[in-house]
C-alpha cells in the first residue's frame, strides 16, 4: 500500500471510531463497529493498528497536538499584552472545542479508558497546554494586569470550561462557536479579576 493511501485509510479508521466511539463510549465500540464504518475488514484495520488502544491513543493524541497548535498560534500573534494573549489563548481553545467537537469530545470523555502508557502520553500533552495558560496568567499578574490569589485553580477553571463546550454546544443551537468564544473570553477575564 503507497503512502497516500496509507495515511487515507488510517483516517478513515479514526474518523470511524471517533463517531463510534461518540456514540457508544470506547467500551461500547468493537473493532466491528470500527471497520463497518469505514468500510474495510478487520484484518484490514490490524494492518494499521495493533489495537483499539491504539486507535484511542491514535485520537487523542492528535487531537492534543492539534490543539496546543492552535493554541501556540493564537498566542504567538496576539502580541505581547497578557490581556491580548488570554483573550487569544482562550479563543483558540474554545474554537478548537467546537470546530473538533467530536475529536475534543472523545478527549473530555475517555481519558479514563487509556491504558497507563497512553495516559502517561496524553497528560503530558494536557500538562503543555496548561502551561502556555499558566504562564499567560502569571505574567499578568506580575505585571499587574490580573489579580487572582489561585493562579492555577483560575487557569483550570478556564481551561475545563472551555474543553466542556464540545459536550454541550451544539452547531443548530442558539449561538454560534464565535459567539460562544466571546463569551468564554469574558468569562476567563472576569474570573482572574482584570483590571
Amino acid at each position: 500500500m503507497s503512502g497516500a493511501k496509507t495515511v487515507v485509510v488510517r483516517q478513515l479508521i479514526l474518523d470511524s471510531a471517533v463517531r463510534n466511539m461518540n456514540e457508544r463510549g470506547y467500551h461500547g465500540t468493537s473493532m466491528r463497529d470500527i471497520s463497518a464504518g469505514a468500510d474495510l475488514t478487520v484484518a484490514s484495520i490490524y494492518h494499521h493498528f495493533k489495537s483499539k488502544q491504539e486507535i484511542l491513543q491514535e485520537i487523542m493524541i492528535r487531537a492534543l497536538h492539534d490543539a496546543i497548535s492552535m493554541t501556540r498560534s493564537a498566542l504567538l500573534r496576539s502580541g505581547g499584552d497578557p490581556k491580548d494573549q488570554l483573550q487569544a489563548i482562550v479563543r483558540a481553545w474554545v474554537m478548537f472545542h467546537t470546530t473538533r467537537r467530536e475529536d475534543a469530545l472523545v478527549g473530555a470523555t475517555e481519558l479514563r479508558s487509556l491504558d497507563e502508557s497512553g495516559h502517561r502520553l496524553v497528560v503530558t500533552l494536557r500538562d503543555e497546554q496548561e502551561s502556555m495558560f499558566r504562564d499567560v496568567v502569571e505574567r499578568g499578574i506580575v505585571e499587574g494586569a490580573f489579580h487572582t490569589p489561585f493562579p492555577r485553580d483560575a487557569v483550570r477553571a478556564i481551561i475545563n470550561m472551555g474543553q466542556q463546550v464540545c459536550v454541550w454546544w451544539r452547531v443548530d443551537g442558539p449561538m454560534n462557536a464565535e459567539d460562544i468564544a466571546s463569551r468564554y473570553c469574558a468569562l476567563a477575564t472576569a474570573m482572574i479579576e482584570s483590571s
